[in-house]
């Protein structure tokens, strides 16, 4: 499920105050979206799973609350509140919720494919 919170100039948030955990699966929140970032709380029930997938746009993820596993490229990553990680566009990436698990996910354009769209 998705909802989308605001798409102003401006924004300021208490991210624990916007955490809901869905009984199953996962509930995301984009917070913010303009015409270069998306920025998405993510909040996932105890157990789920996220399929190895990727993104073709840049991507980091801010952990608030909860424990999980994500796999990128291969490697294993404990997530814990505090963990930042940086996944670069078309990296392939699978995540577990161990616990209830809440991040803040921000996608960003990817500078290299825009620069070979644009020919530069």
């Amino acid at each position: 499920m998705t909802t989308t919170l605001m798409s102003h100039s401006s924004l300021a948030i208490q991210l624990p105050e916007k955490i809901e955990y869905p009984p199953q699966g996962v509930l995301s929140k984009v917070l913010l979206k303009d015409a270069c970032c998306q920025y998405t709380l993510l909040c996932l029930a105890a157990g789920t799973d996220i399929s190895e997938h990727s993104s073709p746009r840049n991507a980091t993820v801010h952990v608030i609350e909860g424990r999980g596993l994500l796999t990128l490229q291969g490697q294993e990553i404990a997530l814990e509140p505090g963990g930042f990680i940086f996944m670069p566009a078309n990296a392939s990436h699978a995540l577990k919720a161990e616990e209830n698990l809440a991040f803040l996910l921000t996608l960003s354009e990817n500078s290299q494919a825009k620069h070979k769209l644009s020919g530069d």
